[in-house]
């Protein structure tokens, strides 16, 4: 039976969890949220990997054979880093599964990037686009209030849809793919639709589809009988992330724990 790590800056990769957790229903998951010090996105590279690392230690000495790291910013920021410190397991990231399914599905490579500010300043994706085509043309919105707005619990009011309107307007009329790249945006993603009517790319299926290969490819044995369990850790408070967790999924959380690394 396989043992997965997930984790994210808070609830945003419950997201990524949903995709794996069809790809994977028999597996043991651990998810760890740092709703504590979320938003990674508004915080320096070195914090971030900082962080990381520190997530990365917790789900080592817990066993998992995968790291998955379900956020786009933690992804720019440690990707690299943590593939060095644990290079005995598979560390996955979400951007290059964004970047290619969004060169698949654009028609006119001209594809638009809605993330976190350091996921913006990092320049993650144009530098995962130009590893697939120097040809893509790639505009980045960074979207410092949408996070925090989602980690205390998404409502669809005039206020909140008119922030989501502002960042989408800035994206050019040429655009024809939108990637979410943060783990936190499919919450809102009928929202984010109301005002980009090109396609919306959510790079979380084609993650738990590539830890998939990535586990057979490590020869990790898949469980096939047992029914799979899903363990919560965060950081921070509990209820509000319990409560917004439970929506996205479409099931109740029974087993979750408040542990600050």
């Amino acid at each position: 039976m396989a043992k997965i790590g997930v984790f994210d800056s808070g609830v945003g990769g419950i997201t990524v969890l949903k995709e794996i957790l069809k790809v994977f229903p028999k597996e043991r998951i651990i998810y760890y949220g740092d709703n504590k010090n979320a938003p990674y996105g508004e915080r320096t590279v070195e914090n971030i990997r900082e962080l990381c690392l520190k997530v990365g230690e917790f789900l080592v000495l817990n066993k998992v054979e995968a790291i998955v790291i379900a956020c786009n910013t933690a992804t720019a920021a440690s990707l690299e880093t943590l593939k060095n410190r644990f290079p005995r397991i598979p560390v996955i990231g979400v951007i290059e599964a964004g970047a290619k399914t969004a060169y698949k599905t654009s028609t006119n490579n001209c594809i638009g990037v809605i993330a976190t500010p350091a996921t913006v300043k990092m320049n993650a994706y144009p530098k995962s686009f130009q590893l697939i085509n120097p040809d893509i043309s790639v505009v980045q919105e960074g979207c410092s209030k949408l996070c925090p707005m989602i980690e205390s619990g998404w409502e669809n009011t005039l206020e909140n849809e008119t922030v989501v309107k502002t960042y989408i307007k800035r994206i050019p009329a040429k655009v024809d793919t939108l990637v979410l790249g943060c783990t936190h945006y499919p919450i809102i993603r009928e929202t984010i639709s109301k005002y980009f009517k090109g396609k919306i790319v959510d790079p979380a299926k084609e993650t738990a589809v590539f830890l998939k290969k990535e586990l057979f490819l490590n020869t990790v044995e898949i469980n096939k009988n047992n029914e799979g369990t899903c363990e919560f850790y965060v950081s921070g408070e509990i209820k509000k992330f319990k409560k917004v967790a439970e929506n996205f999924l479409g099931e109740k959380i029974e087993k979750i724990y408040q542990i600050n690394l």
